[in-house]
């Protein structure tokens, strides 16, 4: 300890540098908090950067586990007010939308007078493609449902150089809506039973298409 050596003082950082260096920590600090941790933690995205990022997406799903998990809490309890009388809060807004754009989906298959329906069985394990040959732009109405269980399913399209995934779904019973072709080529359905029992799947569509394309 005695033998210790002082600093020189030319060596030691100035008041100035210290300060510069306080001020871009806390600049750096302040651009993840925006960029990173808001969008993430509670979907806030003042910039867009979150939502480019995928981050936005993830702290949306968050604010909604942890609204629907005290919402568990408070039935548990027994504290939960009977529904007419709590102010809708960022959980039934959510459920709304969801309602309305499932409406909004649903509305153009109910009205269209089908042009083709088709119905196949599925048995455990099993899975089938269903294309419509279809241009760019083109839109096509369309609803299937399964009887005896549920699917998974991946709407998609490809063509010449191009491909293009427009919905994923694991273990559902049924979709309806519109399919509009993002280019010219093949655009429709891949469905796969992973149940332990057969299915019957009937695909009804309706629309601007030129063709329908059915690999087993």
């Amino acid at each position: 300890m005695h033998n210790a050596h002082r600093p020189n003082l030319d060596d030691l950082p100035t008041a100035r540098q210290l300060w510069r260096s306080t001020a871009i920590a806390a600049g750096a600090a302040a651009l993840i908090l925006v960029t990173v941790v808001w969008p993430s933690e509670y979907g806030i995205d003042p910039t867009g950067i979150g939502g480019a990022l995928g981050l936005a997406e993830m702290g949306e799903i968050k604010i909604q586990l942890a609204e629907e998990a005290e919402a568990d809490r408070l039935m548990m309890e027994g504290n939960v007010e009977p529904q007419s009388s709590l102010q809708p809060g960022l959980l039934d807004v959510i459920f709304g939308a969801m309602v309305g754009t499932a409406h909004a989906q649903e509305a153009p298959a109910e009205a269209a007078a089908w042009t083709e329906e088709i119905t196949f069985a599925l048995a455990p394990g099993q899975g089938i493609e269903i294309k419509l040959v279809m241009e760019e732009s083109a839109v096509a109405s369309f609803e299937w449902a399964v009887e005896g269980g549920e699917v998974n399913f991946d709407l998609h399209g490809d063509g010449p150089g191009n491909s293009i995934s427009y919905e994923k779904g694991r273990a559902v019973p049924g979709a309806a809506g519109e399919l509009t072709a993002a280019f010219t080529g093949n655009h429709g359905w891949f469905w796969r039973n992973r149940g332990d029992a057969a299915v019957n799947v009937t695909l009804r569509v309706a629309g601007a298409y030129s063709e329908i394309k059915r690999f087993d």
